[in-house]
């Protein structure tokens, strides 16, 4: 990730942090209410993300609320704290929570989530300028760590396969998550991008190549964007970027 500090301030003046965080609750009960439904079988089934299964997914979004919680700990003790000691601690844990019971995970994202958001609780408290280094060499302001968290939340319950579709996600949630997402975004692939929603939302991006022309909902332009379209929605459109 890298995510630009121009885009972050700018993104930074027309969300507010009381507002994200209530998208991020509401999420976040979604999420829960489907995946209270898994069997302890389908945990163990492939996800949408390749080499993962459902349980890999949510070990992973429950220690990604215990990592937010640690930065936010830093950022008020006033020290330099990124999410996790190293790349290898990360995998190491998500493998060792896969290997849970449907419960033990169930209960695992829920309180994992619960600790998140009495952290947020403080973010009112914190200059919104002040910037945390979350994985050496990206930094995110700390009133747009609500908005991390809910993308993670909604297009890991997109990746869990139980029902959801990057196309239900609430239009005031999709806009903001396809902004967020373009905080990152450099196509690479050597084709001009051309998108344009039906909210208002343009983007042009690349100077030379085939043009890639895509209108419609932030919601179908965001999972275009993200790889987590269903596959009768990407069909006709072309190939999307790769996972994020």
């Amino acid at each position: 990730m890298a995510w630009d500090p121009g885009k972050q301030a700018t993104l930074g003046e027309s969300t507010q942090v009381a507002s994200l965080r209530k998208y991020k609750v509401e999420a976040t009960q979604r999420l829960l209410g489907d995946t209270i439904a898994i069997s302890e079988q389908a945990w163990q089934e492939p996800s949408r993300l390749p080499g993962w299964t459902r349980a890999h997914v949510a070990a992973h979004l429950a220690r990604n609320a215990d990592a937010l919680v640690r930065a936010v700990d830093s950022v008020l003790m006033g020290r330099r704290g990124l999410m996790y000691d190293s790349q290898e601690d990360r995998e190491q844990a998500i493998e060792r929570g896969s290997e849970r019971r449907g419960l033990d995970l169930q209960i695992d994202l829920d309180t994992s989530a619960g600790r998140l958001n009495r952290r947020f609780n403080v973010l009112h408290s914190v200059p919104k300028e002040l910037v945390v280094e979350l994985t050496p060499g990206d930094s995110v302001r700390c009133d747009l760590l609500p908005l991390l968290r809910l993308n993670e939340v909604v297009l890991h319950h997109v990746d869990l396969d139980c029902g959801y579709e990057v196309t239900q996600v609430e239009p005031g949630i999709a806009r903001l998550l396809l902004e967020w997402t373009m905080l990152d975004f450099d196509p690479l692939d050597g084709r001009v991008l051309r998108l344009s929603s039906d909210t208002g939302f343009h983007l042009e991006a690349g100077s030379a190549g085939e043009l890639c022309e895509i209108n419609g909902s932030d919601a179908l332009l965001l999972g275009w964007l993200t790889g987590r379209l269903s596959a009768d929605l990407a069909i006709d459109l072309p190939a999307s970027p790769a996972l994020r």
